[in-house]
């Protein structure tokens, strides 16, 4: 048997111990960091601050369609509320695209039975004539029939598709039914179609029609589009399944000028961190909303959880290590464009951005987070969990998420992220339409949410873990 030096020995278990001590300390926090965890905890589910800064916004701004008047008053506001919150940094970075206006609308049924038609144009969409339009409509059941139809076979009818979005808790009917938003004139254009009109993409039974951002390909002929309410694509369908031709009229007046270019901006706060400042902790929200409602839900609630996540934090003794980082997209819902702006301008330091979530769908309380991390960090994940467990808050036992909205752009850049799954039943009733207003909210599920985005922008801020690993 080989001897061992007394000295290695001796080495060999201090370096275990320290390697033991590291090992822990990545996964837990401290007794005084679990301690003002639970302080944070106590605070955010006891404070209205993000339904001040929630009434705040959608009653001194109101919607913020990206180029608009409202769009410009978010960005002076958002810089306001930041600093009157304490942020030790508060800048923008300009973001710039086209601006879209939605102008007016006209629809009703002509023949065979005469009726008015609450409809909206989609964000994009080109506008008819001065005269409007009045042809026959051609009924599709889903996006794949009009596709399937041979192209040409149209002969300037209005294309109409019928497929009805489903409700669920996470919202996946959304995928199945924003197809024909997005891509459904192009479509509609190739077999001939002189417009496209769609059942609204919501989960609503009210008589008021769903906005939401379409595309054109340069390629094909643009024709006008537009989406009609619940009520009266049933309508619609029941005067088809009489067997006799219906005869729709259409008029838009929305439009985009070449000549205008829409200015805007991301609104960025820090919290900054006290020994590793270069390390951002990333939580975020996009500012701006379409030109209905008031944005309250999309994204207003976002906005406020965030400001006052980053506020209940800094009332804290000490700032966190890591710095926290809010950002405020713009442009979301017209493509992306804060986001995309975010990552050309910060790419070379992504590796900075330790982790990072967002909060752009639901209305309820989050009753799920999914982990996208290295497979070392899933300890201390399993101990945020160990937090927001009393919270309602399960982990799920997947590890592959990404970050919501904007941020999945940077969670597609390498960020390890988070995804925080609310109650979105009810989102979808609202969503893009007049009613995404602050009655929608309900304050205590607001403040469960603004708790677990306060706890875990604290917990991975202050752990120390390297989630990439």
């Amino acid at each position: 048997m080989r001897k061992v030096p007394f000295q290695s020995v001796i080495k060999t278990l201090v370096l275990s111990s320290v390697f033991l001590a590291l090992s822990s300390s990545a996964a837990t926090l401290t007794k005084s960091e679990n301690k003002a965890l639970t302080q944070l905890k106590n605070t955010a589910l006891q404070s209205d601050l993000s339904y001040q800064v929630l009434e705040s916004l959608t009653t001194e701004v109101g919607h913020r369609l990206m180029g608009s008047e409202g769009d410009k008053k978010s960005i002076i506001w958002a810089q306001s509320k930041m600093k009157a919150l304490g942020f030790d940094k508060v800048w923008t970075e300009e973001v710039t695209g086209t601006f879209w206006q939605r102008g007016e609308v006209q629809a009703k049924i002509i023949s065979p039975y005469p009726h008015k038609i609450v409809a909206i144009a989609l964000g994009g969409s080109i506008a008819t004539s001065d005269e409007g339009l009045t042809a026959e409509v051609a009924h599709f059941k889903t996006l794949a029939d009009l596709v399937a139809a041979p192209d040409n076979s149209l002969d300037g009818k209005i294309a109409f598709v019928s497929y009805q979005m489903e409700e669920h808790i996470d919202g996946n009917g959304y995928g199945p039914a924003v197809g024909t938003r997005v891509g459904g004139a192009v479509v509609a254009a190739k077999k001939g179609a002189s417009a496209l009109i769609m059942r609204s993409v919501g989960t609503d039974n009210n008589r008021i029609a769903h906005t939401g951002i379409m595309r054109y390909d340069d390629n094909v002929n643009k024709i006008p589009a537009a989406a009609i309410s619940n009520p009266d694509a049933d309508l619609l369908v029941n005067q088809l399944k009489r067997n006799m031709p219906v005869s729709f009229y259409l008029k838009l007046t929305s439009h985009t000028d070449p000549k205008v270019t829409a200015v805007s901006a991301n609104v960025i706060g820090e919290i900054t961190g006290s020994e590793f400042p270069d390390e951002i902790v990333s939580i975020g929200a996009h500012l701006d909303s379409w030109d209905v409602g008031t944005g309250a839900l999309d994204d207003g609630m976002g906005v406020a959880m965030m400001l006052a996540s980053a506020y209940h934090i800094a009332q804290l003794p000490q700032r966190p290590k890591r710095t926290i980082r809010v950002i405020l997209f713009a442009g979301e819902e017209v493509g992306l464009l804060g986001a995309k702006k975010y990552m050309e301008l910060h790419e070379n330091n992504m590796a900075n951005h330790i982790i990072g979530a967002e909060w752009d769908f639901g209305v309820g309380k989050i009753y799920k987070m999914t982990s996208g991390v290295g497979k070392n960090s899933l300890t201390a994940i399993n101990d945020l969990a160990t937090h927001l467990a009393p919270l309602g808050v399960e982990l799920s036992n997947d590890n592959n998420a990404q970050a919501q909205s904007d941020m999945s752009v940077m969670s597609a850049a390498g960020m390890p992220s988070m995804n925080f799954a609310p109650d979105g039943t009810k989102y979808f009733d609202y969503h893009h339409t007049e009613n995404d207003t602050l009655d929608k909210v309900n304050p205590e599920d607001l403040k469960q949410a603004t708790a677990v985005y306060t706890l875990f922008a604290y917990f991975s801020a202050q752990s120390g873990v390297n989630f990439r690993k």
